[in-house]
């Protein structure tokens, strides 16, 4: 039977640890997580059953499965959260020379050498205090969940359509190029579209599974596709195996004249017309407010304009 809600009081631990078992489906981990006792933990899951009636959790091979209820409880539970913590924030005005706290930003690993090399040297100077934490994108990391849980404050993509349940703004864009080793034949007279589709090449792996890159969907789009003759979990690691090979790369202008500065490489016109790159921020409603990381935002902003303007 369903308690009466003046019997059933729910308080900020038990919606904490609502949240940290959905995240950690694991009740010893919540006690490890939450600094509690396991026997606290799976006191405070029977209050919450109670309280809503409904088992929340099974346990299949040792793993907990939330139920339906428990997936639209913790989606309420997690903005309750963070209108109760916003209430005790404190509202004293930011000042990054003095600040001492973490920003953690998830980004794929193109932007790490010409962009986050900026962005660190901006840190340095005007918030020494202030720690960075870049967390690589990949597939299998579900950057959504780490915004709303508080594992990552911002993210950097270049979704061809961003994700619209996140507030977003855009960081810069960039012409799409191809490279090649200084060797190549292509070096010297440039590709048509034809080669550019017998061609063989490098493609790096997406960083997130929901969204294809923008050269695959332009590609699609026209019914086209290429052959990707090596795969790769790393923007980086192309660059390197281009000299001295038959392979060509697709990336952002920016991202290969960097290394065209040091690799013997050529960078040409991409033979499609393929849209500009953009690059977003995406960051969840619990920091929107926040004036620390507006103030981060506006500092990712700002080296992104200067890095269009050379």
């Amino acid at each position: 039977m369903t308690m009466p809600r003046a019997a059933a009081p729910l308080d900020t631990h038990l919606l904490r640890v609502l949240c940290t078992l959905m995240a950690e489906r694991s009740v010893s981990r919540t006690a490890i997580k939450l600094n509690q006792s396991q026997p606290a933990v799976s006191n405070a899951l029977k209050r919450l059953r109670e309280i809503f009636d409904d088992p929340l959790f099974s346990v299949d091979k040792g793993r907990l499965i939330p139920s339906e209820r428990a997936f639209d409880l913790h989606e309420r539970a997690r903005s309750a959260l963070a209108e109760i913590d916003g209430m005790f924030s404190a509202p004293k005005q930011f000042n990054p020379a003095r600040a001492q706290l973490t920003f953690r930003v998830g980004s794929p690993d193109f932007l790490s050498v010409v962009f986050l090399a900026r962005v660190v040297e901006r840190l340095r100077r005007e918030a020494p205090h202030v720690h960075l934490s870049v967390h690589a994108l990949g597939p299998d990391f579900d950057y959504q969940r780490a915004l709303a849980d508080g594992e990552l404050d911002v993210v950097i993509g270049n979704w061809p359509e961003p994700p619209g349940n996140l507030h977003l703004a855009m960081l810069m864009e960039d012409e799409i190029v191809c490279v090649v080793g200084r060797n190549h034949p292509f070096a010297r007279k440039g590709l048509t579209a034809e080669e550019y589709l017998r061609a063989a090449h490098i493609v790096p792996m997406p960083y997130s599974v929901a969204h294809r890159g923008v050269v695959e969907t332009h590609l699609a789009s026209m019914k086209l596709s290429r052959n990707a003759a090596v795969v790769l979990p790393y923007f980086g690691m192309a660059m390197h195996l281009l000299p001295g090979t038959d392979l060509v790369f697709t990336t952002s202008r920016h991202f290969a004249e960097h290394f065209a500065a040091y690799l013997p490489l050529a960078v040409l016109p991409a033979p499609f017309d393929f849209p500009r790159m953009r690059f977003y921020l995406l960051w969840h409603e619990r920091t929107h407010h926040v004036e620390s990381h507006r103030w981060m935002r506006e500092l990712l902003g700002a080296v992104g304009r200067q890095q269009l303007a050379g």
